[in-house]
């Protein structure tokens, strides 16, 4: 599959089944020569970049009236000469003209072998090639939002740049190598160590980034939590606008966790409704409490709950407390029950958001701040990863500038020193597909649909 062979290939681009319009692609130097073959009306080859309409015919019988654009070499997505044909929805022309398509010699394209084309011929690299799968692949405006920066080569832009500083310096150093007799010292070391601490930096912000990237991708994990019988279930049911937790007067009543997705302004939020956080009463009770404080730790965001029924002393007590024991997450606070509440303890402030969970009052308020939330954590990377890949990728090249350092640091040999940033670089390469393997390829692109 990776070989980029001169076979023509097709596949149908629209998802399966039957819809008012199909596109079925073809790609490859003979594309031209063989669809002509089947339309009633030959395409020109000197009149690329056109859109015609045609019929397709097949033993004398037509097969439907389509629309036919031709893109010529270099300028299609994949390089190659590339024909798309528009034609009705219909499974039975879908799968006819396929089938004549194949019958003329062509292959039936492999999953994502349109874009490994493009990637083979220098139309896009391996990290745009990867945001065309995340964006066909995009589920909420966030998700999409990241899928375009990369595609317009957010992440690989600034690994390019990363890269090219280093190639600079390790030829210093391989130099040395070359005139070691002489001893010459071509790289400043100190510069060197400044340069690396410096990528560093850049690198830690990348991979820092990918909490948040990935949570985008898979939803954002915010974790509702409290005492018993706060209403922590009634709030994920007004959220969910369902009757997805069971609820009660009984404290206790939720022993695990409920979790459902929903998206909010245009972001997959992950909620997760907890055990109520006090004193276990039973080994069951503690294994759910056990969970909850768990699931705290794992969440980008909590929720937590408090009753405004309760005196003002400990309220502020249980406040103060869980910001001091939590000090290192962003923390919600919502009083709840303010249908109840005969103190002056019902209106919302800076620190705490009032509502009615029964009543459905106030509720907006909290999906604003977790609106708020999420956009300023967008706002906090100027490129964010999401991909698991370029992550690892990014790790290795972290450890290997702590043992470039270190290198340095202790005098050890110039060839030694090079291995370590000939890693970096590796490392650094094999995020945009500037060194790379066939094992790699092949599972990227076998992620993708048939047909991309």
């Amino acid at each position: 599959m990776l070989k980029n062979n001169k076979n023509t290939i097709c596949a149908i681009s629209t998802p399966t089944g039957k819809g008012a319009i199909s596109i079925i692609r073809v790609t490859g130097n003979d594309c031209l020569k063989i669809c002509n073959k089947i339309f009633k009306k030959k395409i020109p080859r000197n009149e690329p970049n056109t859109i015609h309409k045609n019929k397709i015919v097949h033993n004398q019988q037509i097969i439907d009236e389509v629309m036919v654009s031709f893109f010529k070499n270099p300028k299609s997505y994949t390089g190659e000469d590339m024909i798309e044909i528009y034609c009705h929805g219909s499974l039975f022309i879908q799968n006819k003209i396929m089938q004549i398509l194949v019958g003329h010699g062509i292959k039936t394209a492999k999953p994502g072998e349109f874009t490994m084309r493009a990637f083979l011929n220098n139309k896009l690299n391996l990290t745009e090639s990867e945001a065309v799968c995340d964006l066909i692949n995009s589920e909420n405006e966030a998700a999409h939002n990241i899928a375009i920066r990369q595609l317009r080569g957010g992440i690989s832009n600034e690994i390019k740049k990363l890269r090219q500083e280093l190639i600079d310096f390790v030829s210093l150093i391989e130099l040395e190598i070359d005139f070691s007799e002489e001893d010459v010292e071509f790289a400043d070391r100190e510069k060197l160590i400044i340069l690396l601490e410096n990528i560093e930096v850049k690198i830690n912000k990348l991979i820092k980034s990918f909490k948040y990237g990935n949570a985008i991708k898979e939803g954002i994990p915010i974790v509702i939590a409290g005492k018993p019988n706060v209403g922590k279930s009634t709030l994920l049911n007004c959220f969910l606008n369902e009757e997805k937790a069971i609820t009660s007067s009984i404290a206790g009543t939720t022993r695990d966790i409920i979790e459902d997705k929903i998206n909010i302004n245009g972001y997959n939020i992950r909620f997760f409704d907890t055990a109520g956080i006090r004193k276990a009463k039973g080994k069951i009770e503690k294994i759910g409490i056990t969970k909850s404080l768990e699931k705290i730790e794992q969440a980008e965001l909590v929720i937590y709950m408090i009753d405004v029924t309760s005196k003002k002393s400990m309220i502020e007590e249980e406040v103060k407390n869980i910001k001091r024991k939590y000090k290192n997450k962003k923390i919600i606070i919502v009083g709840n029950k303010i249908d109840l509440n005969q103190n002056n303890n019902s209106k919302s402030n800076n620190n705490i958001i009032s509502i009615s969970a029964k009543n459905k009052k106030k509720i907006e308020e909290i999906i604003n701040k977790i609106t708020d939330y999420v956009k300023s954590k967008n706002t906090e990377h100027n490129v964010i990863i999401s991909n698991t890949r370029h992550f690892e990728c990014l790790s290795l090249a972290s450890n290997n500038i702590t043992s470039a350092k270190q290198g340095i640091e202790n005098n050890l040999s110039q060839d030694l020193i090079s291995i370590d940033i000939r890693s970096i670089l590796s490392n650094l390469g094999e995020i945009a597909g500037e060194v790379s393997n066939e094992d790699i390829l092949s599972n990227i692109f076998s992620n993708f649909c048939i047909g991309k």
